[in-house]
């Protein structure tokens, strides 16, 4: 195995700056320099992203900025000793010893163990001082390449902590250094148990690296020292054990020090949880062990929810912290995401539909699908009678579109019980309608009244019927009640309203619309507004016709919009290469084909990297586009797939050169504000004195 660590990637008692950027791009230097990496500014911007995430430093005067990046071709420590020190995040102050972990998009599970391995033994004392301490490079890696092989540091005392070397590269870890079981037998019998306190733990950080192993190994000691049962599991980079399902019931309570999703978190439903970033796990593994314990005593404490009807109360308080806005905007976007599945296959349907049968289909596919079959085909032949039935698919596929709308905004709310009140709620919006509008109220009136219904406090006899009959029957009742009695009817009216606004919208206040869709869907590149304009589209498509085609004109202008930003991020990558990361570049590649496929969200990791150059120039090409679609009256009657969908397009010509004109202004936009609207912060890294 190619050694991690070598001389040259060794830097002594130097001054880098006194910025974490300035370390970590002279570090991503040694290691371009080492021929380990195929770029610096590829590298320096991957670890940067990542230190911007979560500060990297760790108490004790260490820092570990980490990454995973294509421009590393093998996995590589680099380490500084730093004077003066530079402050990297941690609580207790400044950092001197800097380890730079480079890792491959693809390394392999034993060089990420290796790393791993590393970053759990920058907690123990003696090897740290042991680093501190080294009068040379060739020191340094012979002190890393003994921890590696568990080997004790030549100027380490006598004795080593247990816990800190507790545990293997991944898997759980027990604070008492015994097996689960033995741990179990020790401690009793789960629920009453005599002996000390049982905790378990999951560690996870988004590189699944370093933070995720040194929180665990933090906490285990901690618990050690509190004479506490602990066992972790550690979700990272190379691999996870999961923690055996007796030790969990066993437990008295559960930490999460994670930045990430737990996974497989059912299987703590219903244990006290104390749950924190990753990095505090480092940084206060005392304080969370003391928390999970007190938690394990108060009746009261937050517990992992069940995810059932029962718990609503529960997930009520583990999202208690989110204002209204907040809230509404999770229910809207989560309703949007489940109805888009529904209207996109039902859109081409129809669209196919009309390709095969022409637009009279709409007048007689009910008849030629219930009355001719592929041995008595209608007149037109097989393309017609095919034509009904692809046509009537996407109708009836179609007719979900405000039900799964509502039921989804329901289910957001009120979880599983939500869903039944939400769906029939939505139904009657389409019956009376209210359409797209009245769906959206339908579906949180059910889910509010759902939730509330809930929160009840019944006889223990009568849960189990909650989320299966009390909770839907009371809130269909409710919310579909008040659809039809109070708010279907005036938003009925406001729908109509709109659509005639819209449908007799052209010339320039077309374009004016045009313009602000082309806007609102390169905004935020498939976030809230982007999905409202997208919604607005899709919920009008099945209102359009040969005699109205606003509403086909509207999906044209909101699907060519939406394609820009990744067409323009990629071509921006080809027509200047140097001005994009080598990872940029290799996402511009990828974008192409989201970008023709109509997924806007193939321009975020550009965004995400430089947001304040690269939407205003997706903006701008984006409402070019939309301003052009509306004044050739470009149409579409699919909700999705792009150029993909040709067939589904009116004056696809135009469509396609719309689309060329936004990309490449966006495209110019981009390379322009990169060039020559430079960062303050990069000017100044690179009059840091470095010595490679």
């Amino acid at each position: 195995m190619t050694q991690l660590i070598t001389t040259e990637l060794v830097e002594l008692d130097q001054n880098l700056g006194n910025a974490p950027e300035s370390v970590i791009r002279h570090l991503a230097s040694k290691v371009a320099a080492a021929g380990r990496a195929t770029e610096v500014e590829g590298l320096f911007a991957d670890a940067y992203a990542r230190e911007q995430k979560t500060a990297t430093g760790i108490p004790g005067g260490i820092a570990i900025p980490h990454c995973r990046s294509a421009a590393v071709t093998e996995p590589t420590l680099a380490m500084a000793r730093l004077n003066p020190k530079v402050d990297f995040g941690a609580k207790d102050g400044p950092a001197d010893l800097i380890f730079f972990i480079a890792a491959p998009d693809g390394a392999d599970q034993e060089h990420l163990k290796l790393l791993s391995k590393l970053a759990r033994s920058l907690i123990k004392k003696d090897f740290t001082a042991a680093l501190r301490g080294a009068s040379s490079e060739a020191e340094i890696v012979e002190l890393v390449d003994g921890a590696l092989a568990d080997k004790p540091a030549a100027h380490a005392a006598a004795t080593t902590s247990a816990a800190a070397s507790a545990g293997t590269g991944s898997g759980s870890m027990n604070a008492t250094g015994k097996s689960g079981a033995s741990a179990v037998a020790d401690s009793g019998d789960g629920g009453g148990h005599t002996g000390p306190k049982r905790l378990v733990a999951v560690t996870a950080c988004p590189t699944g690296i370093a933070h995720t192993y040194m929180a665990a190994d933090s906490l285990v000691a901690a618990a050690k020292e509190a004479g506490v049962d602990l066992q972790v599991e550690t979700q990272g980079s190379s691999g996870a054990k999961p923690l055996d399902p007796a030790v969990i019931a066993a437990a008295d309570a559960v930490i999460f020090a994670v930045d990430v999703d737990v996974r497989g978190k059912e299987r703590f439903a219903g244990k006290p949880v104390v749950n924190a970033p990753v990095k505090r796990g480092i940084d206060e593994p005392a304080k969370m062990v003391q928390e999970a314990l007190a938690a394990a005593k108060d009746p009261h404490a937050r517990r992992v929810a069940h995810f059932g009807a029962e718990e609503q109360a529960e997930q009520a308080e583990a999202e208690k912290g989110e204002h209204i806005g907040q809230k509404l905007k999770r229910a809207l976007l989560t309703g949007v995401s489940y109805m888009i599945p529904f209207v996109a296959g039902g859109g081409l349907l129809i669209a196919l539909g009309f390709l095969l049968g022409g637009y009279d289909i709409t007048d007689v596919a009910d008849d030629v699908v219930l009355q001719n079959s592929f041995g008595n085909l209608p007149e037109g032949g097989l393309a017609a009678y095919l034509g009904a039935v692809f046509f009537k698919i996407g109708a009836l596929s179609m007719g979900f579109l405000v039900p799964a709308l509502a039921g989804y905004i329901a289910y957001a709310i009120a979880d599983r019980p939500g869903i039944a009140p939400g769906f029939v709620a939505g139904a009657v919006a389409g019956f009376m309608g209210a359409g797209f509008l009245g769906g959206i109220v339908g579906g949180l009136l059910a889910g509010y009244v759902a939730h509330l219904i809930g929160t009840w406090q019944v006889p223990r006899w009568l849960r189990g019927l909650m989320p299966v009959v009390i909770i839907p029957l009371l809130a269909s009742i409710v919310a579909s009640g008040l659809m039809f009695l109070v708010l279907g009817g005036p938003i009925a009216g406001l729908t109509n309203a709109l659509n005639g606004w819209l449908s007799g919208m052209t010339g320039a206040s077309a374009v004016v619309l045009g313009i602000i869709l082309g806007l609102m869907m390169c905004f935020d590149l498939g976030g809230p507004v982007n999905k409202v304009a997208y919604a607005f589209a899709v919920a009008g498509l099945g209102a359009g016709s040969a005699t109205n085609q606003a509403p086909w004109q509207i999906m044209a202008t909101v699907m060519a919009a939406g394609m820009v930003p990744p067409l323009a991020m990629a071509l921006a990558t080809v027509l200047d290469k140097k001005l994009f990361s080598l990872a940029e570049r290799e996402n511009g590649k990828a974008a192409w084909l989201l970008g023709a496929s109509f997924i806007s969200e193939g321009a975020i990791p550009f965004a995400a990297a430089d947001p304040l150059r690269v939407i205003p120039a997706s903006m701008v090409g984006g409402a070019l586009t939309g301003a052009l679609t509306m004044a050739f009256s470009v149409t579409s009657q699919a909700p999705h797939g792009g150029i993909f969908v040709f067939f589904a397009i009116g004056n696809v010509l135009m469509f396609i050169i719309s689309i060329i004109a936004g990309t490449i202004v966006s495209a110019l936009a981009v390379i322009a504000l990169k060039r020559w609207a430079a960062r303050k912060s990069t000017a100044t890294v690179e009059t840091v004195p470095a010595t490679v």
